[in-house]
C-alpha cells in the first residue's frame, strides 16, 4: 500500500477515510443528494461545505490552472492525466457553446505536454439531450431541430479535429442507452475521419449493457472493413439505476445485464477480444476492478506485449482505486487518471454520481476503506518506531 498512497499526505488520507466511510452509507448519500439539489435550486451557497471534502477528493480544481498541482503530483508517480471538464446539465445554446469552449481549451492545454494522456468530453455537455434522444430513436427532425443537430455535429467535429491536430487522443464518453445511438454515430464518423494508422478518437463501451459486447465486435469488423483504427474505452457503466428505473416506468426490457456476474463476464470477454485484435484496435480499460486489471496484465503477457505497449492503457477516476493506478504505473504499464475540474456548482451532478457509484457498487467503499485503514496503520507503526 505504500506505493499506492505515497502521493497522499496524512491529512489527505484522513479525508479519504472519512469520505469513503460516509459514501458507504446509502442513507447519508441519499440525504446529501437531496440537500445538494435543494440548495442548487434555491441558489444557496454550498461551496464552503463541498470544496474541502468531496470536491477536493474527486476533482482537480475549478480551472485548468487550478488542477496543475494534481496533474504534477500524478505525473511524479508515473500516472498521466485525462483532464475532464465536468460541467453537466446544460441545455441552452449559449450554455452549450460555453461548455464547448471550455472543453476545447482543456484539449488545447494538453498540446506538447507529456503529462497528459487523453482528452475527453461528454456529447450531452455540448448537445440538447432532446435532440440526442430523437436522433437515437430515428425520429424525423424539424428544420430547427436539424439545425440544432448540425451544430452538435460541428462541435464534435471541431473537438476531434483539434485533438487530431495536436496528437492528443480523445475519449467520447458513453451515456444513457436512449442517447447512445446518436453518440455512437458521431464517434464512428470521427474515427473514420481521423483514425488512419493511429487511434485518436475513442468511443466508450459500457459492458453493463447486455448488447454492447456484440456492438464492440461489430464495430471492430466495421473498422477493419473501412480501413480505420478503432479506439475503444471499456467500462462497466455509470447509469444502472437510472436505466432500470426508466425501463420499469416505460414497461420496456431493461438494457442492463441481469446481474454483476454477467457484466464481469462480458467485460473480461471484451478485454480478451481487444487484445486479440490489437492489429486494428487500441484499448483503454477503464476499470476499478482488481480482477479485470490483473486479467488484462495476464493477457498482455501471454500475447508477448510490452507492459508499455501504446495500444493498451489503464484508467481510473481521481480519488478512486489508487492501489490499481499507482501499482500498475510502478510496474511500467500505461496508466491515466480522470481529473475532473470545473466550477463547484456545475460539477455537483458528477459528484453525486461518484457518491452513488461507491454506494451502489458492492464492496467498493468497503474495499477503499480497508486499504486506507491499512495504510494508516502502516504509517502509525513507522511513526511509533515499530
Amino acid at each position: 500500500m505504500e506505493q499506492a498512497y505515497a502521493h497522499l499526505s496524512s491529512a489527505e488520507l484522513r479525508r479519504a477515510l472519512w469520505l469513503f466511510h460516509t459514501v458507504g452509507n446509502a442513507r447519508l448519500v441519499g440525504l446529501g443528494k437531496v440537500l445538494m439539489q435543494w440548495a442548487m435550486a434555491l441558489h444557496i451557497p454550498i461551496g464552503w461545505a463541498i470544496r474541502p471534502t468531496i470536491y477536493r477528493h474527486f476533482c482537480g480544481g475549478e480551472t485548468i490552472e487550478g488542477s496543475e498541482t494534481q496533474v504534477a503530483k500524478l505525473h511524479a508517480s508515473g500516472v498521466r492525466t485525462i483532464l475532464d471538464y465536468s460541467a453537466e446539465g446544460k441545455e441552452m445554446e449559449d450554455e452549450l457553446d460555453a461548455t464547448f469552449d471550455a472543453i476545447r481549451d482543456s484539449i488545447k492545454s494538453t498540446n506538447q505536454d507529456p503529462r497528459h494522456a487523453f482528452g475527453v468530453f461528454k456529447v450531452s455537455g455540448i448537445a440538447p439531450t432532446a435532440i440526442l434522444e430523437m436522433v437515437s430513436a430515428g425520429k424525423s427532425l424539424t428544420s430547427p431541430q436539424e439545425e440544432a443537430w448540425q451544430r452538435v455535429r460541428n462541435r464534435v467535429a471541431t473537438l476531434c479535429a483539434e485533438s487530431a491536430r495536436i496528437g492528443t487522443p480523445v475519449f467520447i464518453d458513453a451515456e444513457e442507452s436512449w442517447l447512445q445511438p446518436a453518440i455512437d454515430q458521431l464517434a464512428e464518423e470521427q474515427m473514420q475521419r481521423h483514425n488512419q494508422g493511429q487511434a485518436l478518437i475513442f468511443n466508450t463501451v459500457q459492458l453493463y449493457r447486455h448488447d454492447r459486447l456484440a456492438y464492440l465486435k461489430a464495430l471492430t469488423e466495421k473498422a477493419q472493413a473501412g480501413g480505420f483504427r478503432m479506439g475503444v474505452k471499456l467500462v462497466r457503466g455509470a447509469y444502472m439505476e437510472k436505466e432500470r428505473l426508466r425501463a420499469t416506468k416505460l414497461g420496456i426490457p431493461s438494457p442492463i445485464q441481469p446481474d454483476k456476474a454477467a457484466t464481469d463476464r462480458d467485460y473480461d470477454a471484451a478485454l480478451d477480444w481487444c487484445v486479440q485484435h490489437l492489429d486494428s484496435v487500441s484499448l483503454c480499460a477503464g476499470s476499478h476492478n482488481e480482477a479485470s486489471s490483473l486479467l488484462l496484465c495476464s493477457k498482455m503477457r501471454d500475447a508477448g506485449l510490452a507492459v508499455n505497449d501504446e495500444r493498451v492503457w489503464f484508467a481510473q477516476l481521481l480519488g478512486m482505486s489508487d492501489p490499481i493506478s499507482f501499482n500498475l504505473a510502478a510496474a511500467g504499464y500505461n496508466v491515466a487518471k480522470y481529473v475532473p475540474y470545473g466550477p463547484i456548482r456545475d460539477t455537483i451532478p458528477y459528484l453525486i454520481r461518484r457518491a452513488e457509484e461507491n454506494t451502489s457498487v458492492a464492496g467498493q467503499s468497503s474495499r477503499e476503506l480497508e486499504l486506507i485503514r491499512s495504510e494508516f496503520k502502516r504509517r502509525a507503526a513507522i511513526k511509533a518506531g515499530r
